[in-house]
C-alpha cells in the first residue's frame, strides 16, 4: 500500500501568480523561479525593449502628424482611387501595439522588483517580434518619406517637455536599479548596470544642450502674430474650392485665400485641386462615362451642374459634420464647382489677398498655349487690385501681362536670383524653410499649417504668415502655447539637482536596508535551491514528495498582496486573450487559499 504525503498548506499569492501568469504563464508555485535569467531570455528582454522604443517613436510620430492627416489621405487617393480615412486604423492598431508592449514593460520591471526569473511566454515573442514596426516603418517611408521631417520640428516645441519627463522615468528606475546593485554578489553585474545607468543619467542631465528651441525666447522679443490665409478656404467647415467655404474662412478673419486653379474646355478659369472630379463631385451620377476624364476636358457649363457639395456630407473629412446646424447642412449639400471669378469678387469685396497655383491642362486642350493669358484676363477684368494677387504660374509670361502681381516661388532659390526674376515671396512646405529662409529679405509663406503647436514654433520664428486649412482653430491661438521663458536654463539645473539627489538617497537607502538585513541574519531562501540541496541527503521517497517545492510567505508579503488583489483582477481581465493556454489555471486564482491534500501521482501525471 503506497502512502501519499499531502502537501504543506501555505498562503495564495494572488499578485506574484498574476505577474509571472500574465508574463511566462506560470501560473503554477513551482514553476517560478529567483535564478539567474538566462542568457536567451535575456535577448528577449532587449528585442521587448527595443520593441519598446520603436513603437513609442512611432507613436510619438503619428501623434505630431496629425497637422497632415489629410495630406496622407490624399496621397492614398492618388494612389488607390478611393477616399478614405486611412489614419484610423493606423492609429488603433499603433495604440494598441504600444499599450500591449507598454504592459509587458511594465510586466518585465515588476519581474527584476520581486526578484523573479524573467521568461517571457512564446505569444508574446511573437507579437513582439519587429516584423509589424519594420514593414510600418518601410511603408510610411516609401509612400509618405517627407513626412519624417515634422520630428525635428515637433522636438523643437516638445524637447524641453521631453526632458524633464524622460528625467522623471529614470530617476524613479533608480529605485530598481539601486535594489539590483545591492542585492547582486557580483561585481562585473554591479559595475556593468551602475556605468549604464549612470551613462544614460548623464546624458539626460547635458541633453538641454542640444535642445534649441525658438520657443524659448524672452516675451519682448516675440514678433508680431503670422497672416492666417485659408487654404482651399476653411475645408473643415465646408466643401474645399467652394464660394461657402471661403466665405467660412473670411469669417475666421484670415488675411488671404489660397486655391489651386484648372482651365475650362472653353476657357474658363476654375478651382480643382485634383486631376479628375471624382472624389468633389457627383460626376459619376451625371457623367458616368467621364468620371475618369481630366476635370479640364468638361465645359464650364458641364462644370457649374455638378454638385460640389454631397460628397463632404458623406465622407465627412474633417469629422465636423455632425456639429453643423440643419441650415448649414442644407447650405453644404447645395454647394457647386466654384470659378476664379467668383473668387477674385468675394477677395475685392473683403479686400484680402488671393494666392493661387495655376495648373496647365494636359497636351492637346483647346487651351494648352494660352492658359496663362486667360487666366490673367479673368484677374484684369476682375477689378482686383494686382498686389493682392499672387500667382505661381510661368513668372516671365505674368511679368509682361501683368507686371503689378505679387508673384510668389515655390522652389527655394538664392535671394540673387529671386531678385533677378522680381519674386518677393516665398511658397514653401512647413518642413523646407530653414532659419536662413525666415529671416531672409523675402517673405515666406509657410504650408499646410494646422496644428496651434506647429503655428505657435513658426510664430516664435519669425515667420510672417502660413496657409492652413483650418483657421478655424489658428483663430484660438492668440497667444504661442509653447512660449518657454529664458529661465529654463534654471529650470533645467534645478531638476538635474533635484534628480541627482534623489538617485543618491535611493541608493544610499538601498545599501544601508540591505546591510543591516544581511546583518540581522534574515536571508531570502529560494525554495527550489533548498530542494535541491536537501534531495541530495534524502531517500528516493523523500526525493518525490520534494517535487511539491515548498513555498513559504510571510504575513507581510500577505498583506501586500491582499491590497492590491482588486487591480490585477482587472488586468487579468484585460489581458486573458493574450494567453489562452492561462485559461486552465485559472481556478488556481479562485480557488480558497489553502490547497488541500492532492495526490503526488495526479500531480506527476
Amino acid at each position: 500500500m503506497v502512502k501519499h504525503q499531502p502537501l504543506q498548506v501555505y498562503e495564495r499569492q494572488l499578485c506574484l501568480s498574476c505577474l509571472t501568469g500574465i508574463y511566462g504563464c506560470r501560473w503554477k508555485r513551482y514553476q517560478r523561479s529567483h535564478d539567474d535569467t538566462t542568457k536567451w531570455e535575456f535577448l528577449w528582454s532587449l528585442i521587448l525593449f527595443f520593441t519598446f522604443s520603436l513603437l513609442l517613436v512611432w507613436f510619438y510620430f503619428w501623434w505630431e502628424a496629425h497637422n497632415d492627416y489629410n495630406e496622407f489621405n490624399w496621397f492614398l487617393y492618388n494612389r488607390s482611387g478611393e477616399w478614405i480615412d486611412g489614419t484610423v486604423p493606423i492609429l488603433a492598431t499603433t495604440a494598441a501595439g504600444f499599450t500591449y508592449i507598454a504592459f509587458l514593460m511594465i510586466l518585465a520591471l515588476c519581474h527584476i522588483a520581486v526578484g523573479q526569473q524573467l521568461n517571457l511566454h512564446w505569444l508574446h515573442k511573437v507579437i513582439t517580434a519587429l516584423l509589424t514596426t519594420a514593414i510600418g516603418f518601410i511603408s510610411v517611408n516609401q509612400t509618405w518619406g517627407e513626412e519624417w521631417a515634422v520630428l525635428p520640428i515637433s522636438l523643437q516645441a516638445t524637447g524641453p517637455f521631453l526632458h524633464l519627463g524622460a528625467l522623471v522615468a529614470v530617476t524613479a528606475l533608480a529605485w530598481l536599479v539601486a535594489g539590483q546593485v545591492a542585492r547582486s554578489e557580483k561585481t562585473m553585474f554591479q559595475v556593468v548596470v551602475l556605468l549604464l545607468y549612470l551613462s544614460v543619467l548623464l546624458g539626460l542631465y547635458m541633453a538641454p544642450l542640444s535642445i534649441t528651441s525658438p520657443c524659448i525666447m524672452d516675451h519682448a522679443n516675440l514678433t508680431p502674430r503670422p497672416d492666417v490665409i485659408g487654404h482651399q478656404g476653411a475645408p473643415m467647415l465646408a466643401p474645399e474650392n467652394t464660394i461657402l467655404s471661403f466665405q467660412r474662412a473670411l469669417q475666421m478673419n484670415v488675411s488671404g485665400l489660397e486655391a489651386d486653379v484648372a482651365i475650362s474646355l472653353d476657357g474658363v478659369p476654375f478651382l480643382m485641386r485634383d486631376r479628375t472630379l471624382r472624389r468633389t463631385t457627383d460626376v459619376e451620377k451625371v457623367f458616368p462615362d467621364r468620371q475618369l476624364d481630366d476635370a479640364s476636358s468638361f465645359n464650364w457649363t458641364d462644370l457649374h451642374s455638378l454638385n460640389a457639395g454631397q460628397w463632404f456630407l458623406k465622407e465627412d473629412p474633417f469629422w465636423t459634420v455632425q456639429s453643423m446646424a440643419q441650415r448649414e447642412v442644407m447650405l453644404v449639400g447645395n454647394q457647386s464647382v466654384c470659378s476664379l471669378e467668383q473668387l477674385l469678387r468675394l477677395a475685392t469685396l473683403h479686400n484680402h489677398t488671393v494666392v493661387f497655383d495655376l495648373r496647365r491642362p494636359p497636351h492637346g486642350h483647346p487651351c494648352y498655349h494660352s492658359w496663362i493669358n486667360d487666366t490673367l484676363g479673368v484677374i484684369l477684368l476682375s477689378g482686383i487690385p494686382q498686389h493682392l494677387v499672387r500667382p505661381t504660374g510661368d513668372r516671365g509670361q505674368v511679368r509682361q501681362v501683368a507686371p503689378g502681381l505679387q508673384q510668389m516661388s515655390v522652389e527655394k532659390l538664392p535671394p540673387q536670383v529671386l531678385h533677378q526674376q522680381g519674386i518677393s515671396r516665398l511658397l514653401l512646405r512647413y518642413s523646407q524653410a530653414s532659419p536662413d529662409d525666415i529671416r531672409s529679405n523675402v517673405s515666406v509663406t509657410l504650408y499646410t499649417v494646422n496644428e496651434p503647436w506647429l503655428f505657435s514654433v513658426l510664430w516664435c520664428s519669425g515667420v510672417s504668415s502660413v496657409s492652413s486649412e483650418a483657421p478655424n482653430i489658428l483663430r484660438k491661438v492668440p497667444y504661442p502655447i509653447w512660449l518657454i521663458p529664458d529661465e529654463y536654463c534654471l529650470i533645467w539645473v534645478a531638476a538635474d539637482l533635484i534628480s541627482f539627489t534623489v538617485v543618491i538617497g535611493i541608493f544610499v537607502f538601498q545599501n544601508y536596508h540591505i546591510i543591516r538585513w544581511r546583518l540581522s541574519g534574515m536571508h531570502s531562501y529560494n525554495p527550489e535551491q533548498i530542494m535541491l540541496s536537501a534531495a541530495v541527503r534524502r531517500s528516493s521517497r523523500d526525493l518525490n514528495i520534494m517535487k511539491e517545492k515548498l513555498i513559504f510567505s510571510g504575513k507581510e508579503g500577505l498583506h501586500r498582496e491582499e491590497s492590491c488583489t482588486a487591480c490585477v483582477y482587472c488586468i487579468v481581465c484585460l489581458f486573458l486573450w493574450l494567453c489562452p493556454s492561462t485559461v486552465k489555471w485559472l481556478p488556481l486564482l479562485f480557488s480558497s487559499p489553502y490547497l488541500f491534500t492532492t495526490d503526488l501521482m495526479t500531480l506527476d501525471r
